[in-house]
């Protein structure tokens, strides 16, 4: 009894972990990609020695994709420049390329519904089979208290069902998996390489504006937490003193 528990909930093969104050639970509500019938997906993951924040980062950030991972078999085509906008939804944003659509890793879009979600696309030629896009659904999670060390879990989706969800299965683990491992790769290796204070040596331009949008979000949620948490707190005495 005198172990803390969580509240925790088990969907699409993983178990969320409720870690924030009990008495005000925020409801799950994850990305139709991972929680209907309508997709087919695989749960991946891997331990990144970084901060949650720099792989929120990376993703939030589509031009990266036409240079990191410009060899890819399924990110080498569009553009190295244009315009970018943001677009706000009923969860979070979008952050897309003006112009193109796709072609490449040309959006990205966060989501803030009981856990921080990103989502994105990769275009696939007719050559890797039906279902459209290629897409992926990821959450970044701290694992220890100094921020160096975060487990990245990434679910690959298609739209695919009945027979065409078997083949695609079939045919993505024992043809494509191991590319979108070495693209992983790419992302942890240039990660792993920043410092820990790169964000205060960092100029950023006109494609990181979902970045810098997505970072003042993330910071106005932690601060009305933290205030919710003091104020708890300081309740929590007034009652202990009024008590005494």
């Amino acid at each position: 009894q005198c172990v803390r528990a969580y509240p925790t909930q088990e969907h699409a093969g993983a178990i969320f972990v409720w870690f924030g104050d009990p008495d005000n639970i925020t409801p799950l509500v994850l990305p139709d990609e991972i929680s209907t019938d309508e997709h087919e997906h695989f749960l991946c993951l891997a331990y990144w020695d970084c901060n949650y924040q720099y792989a929120i980062d990376n993703v939030m950030d589509p031009m990266h994709g036409a240079y990191l991972h410009s060899v890819s078999h399924s990110m080498a085509f569009g553009d190295k420049q244009g315009e970018f906008r943001t677009r706000k939804t009923k969860t979070g944003l979008i952050f897309e390329k003006i112009g193109q659509n796709n072609v490449n890793f040309d959006w990205t879009e966060i989501g803030i519904t009981g856990g921080v979600w990103l989502k994105l696309a990769i275009p696939y030629r007719k050559r890797y089979g039906p279902g459209g896009n290629f897409g992926i659904v990821g959450y970044a999670t701290p694992v220890d208290a100094h921020g160096k060390h975060m487990q990245v879990y990434f679910w690959r989706t298609r739209k695919v069902q009945g027979w065409v969800r078997d083949v695609w299965k079939f045919f993505y683990r024992n043809r494509l998996e191991g590319l979108h491992w070495s693209v992983l790769e790419q992302d942890r290796v240039v990660l792993e390489t920043l410092a820990p204070d790169a964000r205060d040596h960092e100029f950023l331009y006109e494609h990181d504006i979902g970045v810098s949008q997505v970072r003042r979000t993330l910071q106005k949620l932690a601060e009305k937490e933290i205030q919710a948490a003091n104020a708890k707190e300081n309740q929590a005495k007034e009652k202990q003193e009024v008590v005494l």
